[in-house]
């Protein structure tokens, strides 16, 4: 009413008014247009602020995906990736009595005026830095992550499962590796095109094969050398990238002359295994250790595997079972998570502390400036601001073009600095005001308007009376 009021008394005529909702005056009362004006100022402030709530609800996704790249192994506690939200909770529940009992009262001997809006403020840049130590973290995650084929490349990897030294030569590149018993070589990369054949020499066996493998992809040569000849074995990984989530994958190859048959991981099982052959990788969670059984002419052989960690991938190459024993080995496909999950509590601690002086200081300043009518609209507002930031990250996250997941974090974090910078600006001149203050002074003026009136009244009932 008040904007279309305006627009009908747009000419030069009529004065112009304090306020814009003053335009409504003729319609509302004085009440409702004061305390309107109350909560816009308030919501006025809000406009900035769903950029914090941006960064701050990435802690269950894009920091949860971060912890799966990470070790979890905190000693007799495994971890899982999505077990480290439980920080954030416990450590809210710890800070905010510290900040209210010890943090604030400091402040205050120090004489600095620490007003709810300077507080707000400091909350945006503590979520800005979080997401600069998340941006650390991720630098040193990147270190640590394999290299795999581009879509021109292979990658080899050689395993010697016999028991005499066996030299490699893949030809024309002129690649040559050396290999001792049950020794295996890391992933070699290759031009694809540029690949034809190799040449295998092991005692007084030689073998040249002409290969021909599909590019962009990680390839396993198994080589067993026997008294007559050199048997070799290509394992097709079909694996670009590390296992998701912090999981593992796992396979077998049967380095043992006889079938091996119910060959198990824990609750999974392999199948059969003829003797020099291999089973394709199967998934399983992170940081745990199974027992692993086969079973050779009906004898049940086991041992208890190794902890593969995090986020690796590994080929369990068995080579006999022996009575009740089972002998194997560990090569490692792609290296466990190194980088600890511990590493992920500064960057919560320093959120926490951002949504200690932020959220809470925040609630409390809009219930403090809002009148007694109108704070469920205050409330409605903030809520509103938290879905805006998650409308945020997607914008954001879809319109950047960057590859690198440290360079998001930076990304994310200077556009909250920016905000907090304009915070900031829109908080030095915003005026607190008291709604307690503000309601009885209209009360007072609703009272002298009342008796206004009443006089107004008695004095036109004497003059009909004359």
């Amino acid at each position: 009413f008040a904007i279309k009021n305006r627009f009908r008394h747009r000419s030069k005529m009529f004065p112009k008014r304090e306020h814009w909702l003053d335009w409504a005056s003729e319609k509302y009362d004085k009440r409702l247009i004061t305390q309107i004006k109350m909560v816009l100022k308030v919501l006025f402030l809000y406009i900035p602020l769903p950029m914090f709530w941006a960064l701050f609800d990435q802690q269950g996704s894009r920091w949860t995906l971060q912890a799966t790249t990470m070790d979890g192994n905190f000693g007799a506690i495994q971890i899982q990736p999505d077990q480290m939200q439980t920080v954030n909770p416990i450590l809210i529940i710890i800070m905010v009595p510290v900040v209210d009992t010890v943090v604030y009262p400091l402040i205050k001997k120090c004489k600095i005026n620490f007003t709810p809006l300077r507080k707000m403020t400091v909350g945006m840049f503590l979520a800005s830095m979080a997401f600069v130590s998340a941006a650390l973290v991720q630098v040193q995650i990147d270190k640590t992550i394999p290299v795999f084929p581009t879509a021109e490349q292979s990658q080899i990897k050689i395993i010697n499962l016999g028991t005499a030294n066996a030299t490699v030569r893949f030809e024309p590149q002129l690649h040559s590796v050396n290999l001792a018993p049950m020794e295996w070589t890391d992933y070699v990369t290759f031009e694809t095109s540029k690949l034809q054949s190799l040449n295998i020499t092991s005692g007084n066996q030689v073998l040249n094969e002409s290969i021909t493998l599909p590019e962009g992809e990680r390839h396993t040569l198994g080589i067993k050398t026997t008294a007559t000849r050199i048997d070799i074995l290509w394992l097709f990984d079909n694996v670009t990238s590390k296992p998701e989530e912090g999981k593992n994958l796992i396979r077998f190859i049967n380095n043992s002359p006889d079938v091996l048959t119910n060959i198990t991981l824990g609750d999974t099982s392999f199948g059969t295994l003829m003797s020099f052959s291999a089973s394709n990788y199967s998934l399983f969670s992170g940081g745990r250790r199974d027992t692993i059984t086969a079973i050779n002419n009906s004898q049940l052989c086991s041992v208890i595997s190794k902890s593969f960690g995090f986020g690796s991938a590994y080929t369990v190459i068995i080579n006999e079972c022996n009575g009740t024993d089972l002998s194997v080995e560990y090569s490692e496909d792609i290296p466990p998570n190194s980088v600890h999950m511990a590493l992920q509590i500064p960057q919560y601690f320093i959120l926490t502390c951002a949504e200690v002086v932020f959220s809470v200081t925040g609630l409390e300043f809009s219930y403090s400036q809002a009148p007694s009518n109108m704070k469920s609209v205050l409330q409605a507002g903030w809520l509103l601001t938290v879905a805006v930031g998650n409308i945020i990250v997607l914008i954001v996250a879809g319109a950047s073009k960057l590859s690198e997941q440290w360079a998001e974090y930076v990304l994310f974090a200077a556009l909250l600095l920016a905000v907090c910078v304009i915070f900031a600006i829109m908080a030095y001149f915003y005026t607190y005001v008291d709604p307690n203050e503000v309601e009885a002074q209209l009360d007072e003026e609703e009272k002298k308007a009342k008796k206004a009136q009443e006089l107004y009244e008695n004095e036109t009932e004497d003059v009909s009376r004359m």
